[in-house]
């Protein structure tokens, strides 16, 4: 009676017999067919040495290889001119000569011999000058030294390989030299940033975080649905505003009269007199919530951005909508004004940036290279040059057209918040608590800080929202989901010997995307 086994067992057993059967040929390379190899030898011969197949070969080049007669790797015959007289030049090529390897000379196709000088001159004559006056320790290419090259890319050839070549019209030369990889120049030493402040006060998680210009308070958003305004030596609460109805995503400062602006998720814009401490103005349009704002440094002209997928540019006065910007396609995250064209920059969750026109209201480029969500954008105080973040990477771009710089890769995290200061120090905040410290100029990442959560939270409420410099830039303020404000300074004991560079001049791999 035969034995009845599950399907399970049958298919381990028929697996485990595939197994045994060819356990033997694992792994073992497919013999090389010698046909394909050559008509793959005479391919990359034709295409990647065409250009130089036509030149003459000296007979110092001759001599040392062996003489003309010497059998090449491939097997393929060697055709010389008369065996008993010396060969001064011998012209190898693929017009009027063999059109490639492996095939049959005829009468036509013979390899010419020029035993006289004066055809060996009329030659060089035929060569432009300064091939003429080629040394003898930089000959032509042979055909040995094609075939042994051929199956190497141009970047792969030994250190010091220089053939020169003959374009197609013929009157142009260069060298195929290697190229040199470009290389990460040296970064600037920048002091190492500690922690040396935590700020509580906040119910809620701290959203948004802006500095006056005095440089004497500073003011918070939270979740809480409260702003308030704290001192910035000591650290003390000075003020508490109330009136938005939801968390409050943005707050900014104006440097042009006592004015704070706060947006929030309730679709409010509010305008605060900070001598009154009370609301004067309200902005209405944005048909859902608002998640940043910003005020053009030069006219009173105030810009928020929101979850309708549109930015919108106010009147400060008056409180009239001028432009409504739409284009994007889901929530506008971010956005930033300067006083230089382009003058509104905004970031958005369809992954997209885009650079506006302010006085048409409509876009003058958009960049698509992202691949995430651009949660934040910052401007460059001193260059004309601005950086995104998105959780695929950093990009920095310059201005006017947006044309792309480099990426700052390692910061794989979701990426909420930006900020730079004049010293060229870049600074990335994390969802995840993570904070990045990076020299702007070469993308070097020379600090990571991920800061213990407030005593009673949890982890997971470890995230960085929002962050910005004071304006004497000695000072960095996070607000951040464990309903705290962190202060960071520089660390004054620090030097460049007991904090190194840890750097190495790799080779850079920039992405066009």
């Amino acid at each position: 009676e035969v034995q009845k086994h599950s399907v399970h067992t049958l298919v381990f057993r028929s697996l485990k017999r595939t197994h045994d059967m060819f356990v033997a040929d694992n792994a073992k390379p497919i013999p090389l067919d010698e046909e394909s190899h050559k008509v793959k030898m005479a391919v990359k011969l034709r295409t990647e040495y065409g250009s130089v197949l036509h030149m003459p070969t000296l007979k110092e080049n001759l001599r040392e290889k062996g003489g003309p007669n010497t059998g090449d790797p491939y097997g393929h015959k060697q055709y010389s001119g008369n065996q008993g007289q010396e060969l001064e030049y011998m012209v190898t090529g693929t017009h009027p000569y063999p059109p490639g390897p492996g095939v049959a000379l005829t009468a036509d196709t013979k390899v010419q011999r020029m035993p006289s000088e004066s055809a060996a001159q009329s030659l060089a004559v035929a060569l432009p000058a300064s091939q003429s006056r080629l040394d003898a320790n930089r000959t032509a290419a042979g055909v040995g030294d094609i075939y042994r090259h051929a199956g190497m890319s141009e970047r792969s050839q030994p250190p010091g390989v220089s053939v020169a070549m003959v374009e197609a019209g013929g009157n142009k030369n260069s060298a195929l030299v290697p190229k040199k990889a470009p290389t990460m120049p040296k970064p600037q030493w920048h002091p190492p940033w500690k922690l040396y402040r935590v700020i509580s006060g906040h119910l809620g998680w701290v959203r948004c975080i802006a500095v006056e210009p005095g440089n004497q308070w500073f003011v918070t958003g939270s979740a809480d649905r409260t702003i308030k305004i704290w001192d910035l030596a000591s650290g003390k609460l000075k003020l508490s505003l109330t009136g938005h109805i939801s968390t409050v995503r943005g707050v900014i400062v104006s440097a042009r009269s006592p004015y704070l602006f706060s947006c929030g998720e309730d679709k409010q814009v509010k305008c605060w007199d900070l001598e009154y401490n009370k609301v004067i103005r309200h902005y209405h349009g944005h048909l859902s919530a608002v998640y940043g704002l910003d005020l053009h440094p030069t006219i009173d002209v105030l810009v928020t951005c929101s979850r309708d997928s549109t930015a919108r540019i106010w009147d400060v006065r008056t409180k009239a909508s001028v432009h409504t910007l739409s284009g994007h396609t889901n929530a506008v995250a971010t956005v930033k004004c300067q006083a230089a064209e382009p003058q509104i920059i905004t970031g958005s969750h369809d992954t997209t940036i885009r650079l506006w026109d302010l006085v048409a209201g409509k876009t003058r480029v958009t960049l698509t290279n992202h691949k995430k969500s651009v949660r934040a954008v910052v401007l460059h105080p001193r260059h004309y040059t601005f950086a995104s973040g998105s959780p695929d990477n950093i990009k920095q771009w310059k201005f006017p057209d947006g044309n792309f710089i480099q990426n700052l890769s390692g910061h794989n995290a979701i990426i909420n918040t930006l900020a730079v200061n004049s010293d060229g120090v870049l600074v990335s905040g994390a969802d995840n608590g993570t904070m990045h410290l990076w020299d702007w100029r070469t993308g070097y990442n020379f600090q990571r800080v991920h800061a213990a959560v407030q005593p009673g939270s949890l982890d997971s409420e470890s995230g960085i929202f929002a962050c910005v410099f004071d304006q004497s830039e000695s000072r960095l303020l996070t607000a951040e989901a464990d309903k705290t404000i962190k202060v960071y300074k520089e660390d004054d004991t620090a030097t460049e010997e007991t904090h190194p560079v840890s750097w190495k001049p790799e080779i850079i791999k920039r992405k066009r995307f």
